[in-house]
């Protein structure tokens, strides 16, 4: 059975490699909730570097229809190479293109795709998708083709709990929330993507971070990766690190609400 143990970029809790590799072994979905920038899109990325997979990712907007990810009958082009005697318009199949999910079930070899933020669609997209995540298979109405897996992809969902998802769907997914990472979780992963930073960048960085977190007053909380993007900020500039948990310098990295900045600033000097 394959498992998963992280990856070089990628720091995986026991927990979540152990849902990831149930997920796997019973041919499931792996429904992932969490804060936005604990890791969700990422871990399907370092799944696919993990077991050596190529990754297909369907992007979820509030537009998105399930059929979408299955096929799309381009009847506009059909109809051109019609008037302009253009094409064999007798073969449907060529004005046929596969959706995301179309792409990973006609695939040559088992790929993961990713579901990304599948809470943005309207509430009947998960239902419309119940038949193809079970059966792993659709049928093409114009050209009378069932589309099945030919290896079946390694599915990961991912949500922002934005809204709820039909039971109905839950049930046919395993399921896993990412808690956001405590201090030294926090610092391994840093270590994982900068190396071998100075120690007192680090601490100073974490402290500050955290106690921007903490205030109950902020909207919208500094994330994992905006708390990476001052890091490097921190770093490139050179600032004295006496001064990152009193000044919290480039406080646009890690929020992006003028309420939260003004708050902040009410009590630390920010610039």
């Amino acid at each position: 059975m394959k498992r998963f143990t992280g990856s070089d970029r990628y720091v995986a809790s026991r927990e979540l490699m152990n849902a990831v590799d149930v997920a796997i072994a019973l041919e499931k979905p792996l429904l992932v909730k969490g804060e936005p920038g604990t890791g969700k899109t990422q871990l399907a990325e370092a799944i696919a570097e993990a077991l050596d997979m190529k990754l297909i990712i369907w992007g979820i907007k509030s537009t998105t229809k399930a059929q979408d990810g299955l096929y799309v009958y381009d009847t506009v082009q059909r109809l051109y190479d019609s008037q302009f005697g253009e094409g064999n318009v007798e073969d449907i199949s060529q004005y046929i293109k596969l959706g995301k999910l179309g792409e990973a079930f006609s695939s040559d070899e088992q790929v993961v795709l990713l579901i990304d933020e599948i809470d943005k669609a309207d509430l009947e997209f998960p239902n419309d998708l119940l038949w193809e995540l079970d059966r792993m298979e659709f049928y093409i109405n114009e050209t009378h083709e069932t589309i099945s897996t030919k290896h079946r992809p390694i599915v990961i969902i991912t949500s922002n709990a934005e809204k709820e998802l039909p039971d109905a769907f839950l049930r046919r997914c395993i399921f896993h929330y990412i808690d956001f990472p405590d201090e030294e979780k926090i610092e391994e992963i840093i270590r994982v993507h900068f190396g071998d930073l100075d120690k007192k960048l680090v601490d100073s960085a974490i402290r500050a971070f955290y106690d921007i977190r903490s205030m109950k007053q902020i909207m919208k909380k500094p994330s994992t990766s905006e708390l990476l993007d001052w890091i490097q900020a921190l770093q490139l500039t050179g600032v004295n690190v006496d001064e990152i948990c009193e000044r919290i310098p480039y406080v646009g990295v890690l929020l992006k609400k003028n309420q939260d900045i003004d708050y902040v600033k009410a009590y630390r000097n920010v610039y």
